[in-house]
């Protein structure tokens, strides 16, 4: 795709951008940016944005319905550009999205949250698009801006569409996760792909002062925040900004859990049984509530899977990452307890309720509360105060 087949003067864009300025995702510093760097360039031809309504991945592709195509570039939602680590091509989406355009609110939120001053150097890890690379080559110059993609022809294509846009970035394949020792020192590192644990070679790669933004989570599920650290030397420290739910590195997609080995080592029928007063619209809070992320900065080594409801009941599944511990609740309605099963050395439920209380306890608090510290011992999370931290 070259620049001059693009609809530049598209009433869509120009009301995104009224949109993310009203609501505060796109800040005056960043307008001639958006104005500059058009979403619609970075995208293929098939894609597949996420319809609100539906709440699935939609199939577009710009030869067949170009009006179509050009209206999802120009909406607030992610879109799907890759599935199944590009295996092969798709018509319809595939099981696992691997390479997406972030929603654009995100995009401008997160460059905020990075406070860039000029000529500053960014690593930009999960070049996915190509869009936020090109958004930070703009406002910072290209000789400033390194980014880092896993998937060569994810990165071949993104390179592409950056030439052809006059925007000339260092366009790495490598591990993000290494980052690009060779370009470093950076003032500021930003991923846009989720990560259970910050590299050292982050850290080590910033400057004194300088700012890491990346999505963190942790085994629990897919609930992530974003951590804003400050580097200082091999150590980093910082609070959560807000809630996210990025794809992960693909190294970071976590260890696959399969429930027969779990009930193989411990039948349901020699399960130890008792009884919770905790209720399923107490504990399953939404996609979009803290709770998941909170539970799992405080319950370490532990998968939670939530069934799908038959017949007026909901089981929740707890897996344990270190051995072949099990939980389930089994949330029924018009019943005033819940059910339980435990089985394994661990009582992965006595474990996430008393988390629960615990995080009512201290107030409910957000993910703003939070925060991390990491040092080559480890990472540790705290709330409010770093003296207060626990291990991961």
């Amino acid at each position: 795709m070259t620049p001059d087949v693009l609809r530049t003067d598209r009433p869509g864009r120009k009301e995104l951008g009224r949109v993310l300025m009203e609501s505060g995702a796109l800040s005056p510093g960043w307008a001639p940016t958006f104005a500059a760097v058009d979403r619609a360039g970075f995208l293929p031809d098939r894609m597949w944005p996420y319809d609100m309504a539906s709440r699935a991945s939609v199939t577009v592709d710009k030869q067949e319905d170009a009006d179509s195509w050009y209206a999802a570039a120009d909406s607030n939602v992610p879109i799907v550009t890759q599935w199944d680590d590009g295996v092969r091509p798709f018509r319809g989406p595939g099981k696992l999205s691997t390479s997406s355009s972030s929603m654009p609110a995100t995009v401008y939120s997160l460059l905020q949250d990075l406070a860039v001053e000029d000529g500053a150097r960014v690593l930009d890890v999960g070049t996915g698009t190509g869009e936020t690379a090109g958004a930070l080559a703009h406002r910072l110059g290209s000789d400033n801006v390194t980014t880092i993609e896993v998937d060569g022809t994810v990165s071949a294509a993104a390179g592409e569409r950056l030439h052809q846009l006059g925007l000339f970035p260092e366009v790495v394949v490598g591990d993000g996760f290494e980052g690009r020792p060779g370009s470093a020192p950076y003032d500021r590192i930003l991923a846009t792909a989720g990560v259970r644990e910050i590299p050292g070679a982050w850290i080590g790669q910033t400057r004194p002062g300088g700012i890491i933004l990346a999505p963190f989570g942790t085994h629990y599920g897919n609930a992530d925040a974003m951590i804003r650290l400050v580097a200082d030397g091999d150590e980093a420290e910082g609070r959560f900004t807000r809630r996210v739910e990025f794809m992960k590195l693909r190294t970071h997609r976590g260890p696959k859990v399969v429930p027969g080995d779990y009930l193989s080592a411990g039948p349901l029928e020699d399960a130890d049984r008792s009884r919770t007063p905790l209720t399923e619209r107490q504990f399953l809070t939404g996609q979009w509530s803290d709770l998941p992320f909170v539970l799992g900065l405080r319950v370490p080594a532990c998968r939670q899977a939530v069934a799908d409801r038959r017949d007026d009941a909901r089981p929740v599944w707890f897996y344990s990452l270190s051995d072949l511990s099990w939980a389930c609740v089994m949330f029924r309605d018009g019943q005033a307890e819940a059910q339980v099963w435990q089985s394994g050395p661990r009582r992965l439920w006595d474990e996430v309720s008393g988390a629960y209380h615990w995080w009512r306890s201290q107030g409910s608090p957000d993910v703003t509360r939070f925060g991390l510290t990491v040092t080559p011992d480890g990472h540790r999370a705290w709330v409010d105060d770093p003296n207060g931290s626990w291990s991961l």
